[in-house]
């Protein structure tokens, strides 16, 4: 896993946290990749963002297949967590909802 210059994960909560090597390890097997981290609690976001409840990250696009990418994850952190195509990174947070 390699995080962007500013990406620092060490303010994320455990419900996100604990899930780093999972996606590591889905991003390189489905991308033969390490994971980048591109963002965690930088600015520029919605005020209503988990990333400043330190609840979500920001990882970098794979050169193709992103789609392939996004659902390989959502399959793997389930229900509670949102994984998010953007325009040029995934977002991934984790977003639990009352049954």
């Amino acid at each position: 896993m390699l995080l962007k210059p500013g990406a620092d994960i060490s303010y994320l909560k455990p419900p996100i946290r604990k899930k780093l090597n999972t996606l590591d390890q889905i991003v390189r097997k489905i991308t033969n990749s390490e994971m980048v981290i591109t963002e965690t609690r930088g600015t520029g976001h919605m005020p209503s963002s988990l990333h400043y409840a330190d609840l979500a990250i920001d990882i970098r696009l794979p050169p193709s297949n992103p789609g392939l990418l996004v659902n390989a994850i959502k399959e793997s952190l389930g229900q509670d967590y949102d994984v998010i195509l953007e325009k040029d990174h995934i977002h991934i947070e984790y977003d639990p909802k009352n049954p």
